[in-house]
Formats: C-alpha cells, structure tokens, sequence
C-alpha cells in the first residue's frame, strides 16, 4: 500500500485580512437592552445578521406597505388561535394594519368555540380511543348548517361563519371571533377546506357540496386579493401544507390574467422549517422581484413581538427603523 507523510504548510499562499471582504461587521453587532428602554429602542438594537435582520426587514416592510395603502394579507393555520394568538390579530385587524385572514378549515371550529364557549382545542388522544374525538355536537351542528345556508345564498364559508357569530345570541365571547370581526369590518375572511380533515366532516349535518361551493368562493375571493399584493406583504402564520398551496395557486391565477404581482414580501413564521412554506411562499414567489423571509420561533412569542414592532413605528410615518451602524 501507498504510504503517506504529513503535508507540509509552509508554502500555503496568504493574504492580509485586511484585504479579505468579511460578511461580519461590527456596525452589525447587537446592543445591550437597558432597563427602561422603548420596544423601538430593543428592535433597533437587535443584531443586523440572520434572523435579527430578517426581523427588520418584516417590520419594515409591513410598515411600508401600510404607510403607501398596500395589503398585509395574514394567512395561517389553526394553531395560531389555539396559541392565544386571537386577541393580537384581531387589534391588527382593527388598526389597519392585517387588511384581509386567510386560513385553513380546522381554524374555524376553534375560532367558532372559543367564541361559542371561551375554549377550544380537546384532547385527541383520550378521545380518540373510544370515537368520541370531534363529535361536540354544536360545533357540528351549527357550523354545518351556516355553510349550507351560505351555499344558498352564493357567500363565503368565511363570510358565513362570521355572519354566524357576529349575530349569533349565543356568542358570549365573540369579541375574539377573528371571523366575527372580519364580517364587522367588512375584511375578506377566506377558508380554504380539505374534505376530511375538519372535526365537522364527521358530523351528520356535513354537505360536502355546500362546503366545496362556499369554500371555492373564498378561493376565488382570496385569487383577488392576491392580485392586489403589489407593493404589499404577505405572512404565512404556521400553516405547513394548506395556505402555501393555495397561495402559489392564487399567485399563479393572478400573474396568468395580467396582474402585476412581483414588488411582494412574503413571510413565514413558524417554529420549524418546512418544505412547503420555504419553496411556495418564501422561494418560488419571489424569483423575479420582492423578498421572501423565514423566521423560525414559536407563534406565540414571535408573532406578538412582530405586531407590537410594527405598532412602534406604524403610527409616525417620519420614522424610520434603524440599523446599529
């Protein structure tokens, strides 16, 4: 066999650092918070690498958008209810700053009995042993018989159920309804449904057809928004499979008939990197203009410290968000 000796590094070719180009700066580095600081005061002083950069960026850029009257469209899962995150939404909802809500079905039997009940989320596991999982009977019930009334009436399953609970009596707590508020607001509300996957798929009031038709129009409803993303932010709130699929396909419908869509930000956050959110929202989207963003944490701190950020600067137009350097 080849026998080897230790190479020697004598004659290796050097350079001065002083004339390497590094891709860490020290204008980059964070600063310490100090007591009694503003929020603005923390953003700032976030690091300008990686995800402190990012961070600012989102911010920014949502203030941009609503400063020049441009959508920040918020689309997500059910998750972000169950978290707690409803009371937040709805604030932006009301300051302008989220101007549509886009979500998968699983968020509407959450958002419904939170409103119905002031809680949600059962356990799964326990549930599922003796076929009990899911079968809350007014969730069922109710929630079917909107969609079938709405299917009648030509609407949105999104509009339904907010219509349901804005006018419901029942509703003791539908001031954390997000649909609730959409409807009262007059906000594009849109639920985009996979048949099997909603506890109310189970129940003997389902229609599938009255579900195909309601959640198509809010497929259509949800294509125009999008058409209208031009200069404006796009956030995928935690939803995996879902909404990056309908957004690359609404995306798609509205680049087809004539619309410019390019000058875009769009951003997932979500406690994982997952494959769809990375390719269909962040990557793809953005090839041929805008930016596209992944910030990893967990919604219910992430998402709270982006609002209040984007609250911070949101309501002086003069100010701008400022670097370290």
């Amino acid at each position: 066999m080849k026998s080897y000796k230790p190479i020697s590094f004598k004659k290796v070719k050097r350079y001065s650092l002083k004339e390497r180009k590094s891709k860490v700066l020290l204008q980059a580095a964070g600063r310490p918070h100090r007591k009694g600081n503003s929020l603005k005061d923390f953003v700032d002083s976030l690091p300008d690498i990686l995800g402190g950069a990012d961070f600012k960026t989102v911010v920014s850029s949502i203030v941009r958008a609503r400063q020049k009257g441009r959508p920040v469209v918020l689309s997500m899962g059910a998750h972000p209810i169950k978290v707690g995150l409803s009371p937040i939404i709805i604030d932006l909802m009301r300051q302008g700053i989220v101007t549509a809500i886009a979500t998968n079905g699983a968020a509407i039997v959450h958002d419904f009995e939170i409103a119905l009940q002031g809680q949600t989320s059962e356990d799964v596991a326990s549930e599922l042993s003796d076929g009990s999982f899911g079968m809350a009977r007014e969730t069922g019930r109710l929630l079917n018989n909107a969609i079938k009334k709405a299917a009648k009436k030509s609407m949105g399953l999104g509009e339904a159920v907010g219509e349901l609970i804005l006018k419901g009596r029942s509703f003791k707590y539908k001031e954390m309804s997000l649909f609730s508020e959409a409807r009262r607001l007059n906000m594009p509300a849109t639920v985009h449904v996979a048949f099997g996957t909603d506890i109310i798929h189970m129940h003997p009031e389902c229609d599938g057809a009255a579900i195909g038709k309601t959640s198509y129009h809010d497929f259509k409803l949800f294509t125009s928004v999008i058409a209208d993303l031009e200069g404006g932010v796009f956030i995928n709130l935690g939803s995996a499979v879902i909404m990056p699929e309908v957004f690359l396909k609404a995306l798609t419908i509205a680049r087809n008939l004539g619309h410019r869509v390019k000058d875009i930000t769009t951003v997932t956050l979500d406690f994982m990197r997952q494959y769809r959110p990375m390719v269909n929202v962040v990557h793809r989207p953005t090839l041929e203009g805008g930016r596209g963003i992944y910030i990893t944490g967990h919604h219910e701190i992430m998402f709270p410290l982006l609002a209040a950020a984007v609250k911070e600067y949101i309501p002086n137009p003069s100010v701008r968000i400022t670097t370290n350097s």
